[in-house]
């Protein structure tokens, strides 16, 4: 069974530092387990993992985070703390769209856009920017998306129209459901310096051998296999499959080693040779 889609964010060793900060900033942080090489802890109703990778990968705005918030206060204590010492790239004002919107880069690189809702079901809601040579495929995407995980479905898609800001038929602005949780896409024709990478991924914690077989079949169409679990579709979105008896073995001191040592080997994760390796 999918467990959950999570969220991991790359560090370069600030991965303890970056959770205690938004800890003080996010009224929904609640810290689940931490070691020297990741943290893990849900935000409100989502899921997040701060892995300690190395200098490899640096977080940019393809991928940011959709906060709905009911409250302008809250909004407004949490902005002034994630945008001090980030970047601004749309200031917390009113819009057509909402009463109280913003998008900043926090101080290490993580996007965050936030809007009062008073409607809102879900708080946090990634959101995937389709640009450069992605330009106008958010809407094959998400067709691709939902096809592949259970309880998933097309919410809502905003096009551009003639005479807007961007290409006519791009998406403006969308909403979909993968496995029961909210995402977001949106295309754009500006020429950004930024796209898809390993700054941000996508973490699906499955419990059988059959079910990573699948989801690594399925998401590695037309894209790459990594190391580790990892690989790129064909959007150049990352994605993690990992088993949820991987974590229990990484929690015990004993196994943990041995453990580490068997995944860095594998490209796919197999469980069958996780378990032997810690006999």
């Amino acid at each position: 069974m999918l467990q959950e889609i999570g969220f991991c964010l790359w560090f370069d060793g600030e991965s303890k530092e970056a959770a205690e900060f938004y800890k003080s900033a996010f009224s929904g942080f609640q810290i689940q387990s931490e070691n020297p090489m990741a943290v893990n802890y849900s935000l409100y109703d989502r899921k997040f993992m701060h892995l300690n990778g190395g200098p490899g990968f640096s977080i940019n705005p393809s991928i940011s985070f959709f906060v709905n918030l009911t409250s302008e206060d809250e909004i407004q204590q949490i902005w002034e703390k994630l945008s001090k010492e980030g970047q601004i790239l749309m200031p917390l004002d009113a819009y057509p769209w909402s009463r109280k919107y913003g998008w900043c880069s926090d101080k290490y690189g993580v996007n965050w856009q936030f809007m009062l809702d008073h409607e809102c079901s879900s708080v946090i809601m990634p959101t995937l920017l389709f640009n450069g040579e992605n330009n106008g495929k958010a809407a094959q995407a998400i067709q691709f998306y939902t096809s592949i995980f259970p309880k998933s479905e097309t919410l809502l898609i905003d096009r551009y129209e003639a005479g807007e800001h961007d290409t006519e038929g791009n998406i403006k602005y969308s909403q979909f459901l993968l496995n029961g949780k909210p995402f977001g896409a949106m295309d754009s024709s500006m020429n950004h310096a930024f796209n898809f990478n390993e700054g941000v991924s996508f973490r699906l914690m499955v419990d059988t051998q059959e079910e990573i077989d699948r989801y690594w079949e399925k998401l590695l169409t037309g894209g790459k296999p990594g190391r580790c679990g990892w690989l790129k579709d064909q959007f150049g979105v990352s994605w993690q499959i990992v088993p949820t008896m991987l974590g229990k073995l990484m929690m015990n001191p004993e196994t943990a080693p041995k453990a580490t040592y068997a995944f860095l080997q594998m490209s796919k994760l197999i469980i069958a040779d996780l378990e032997k390796a810690v006999e």
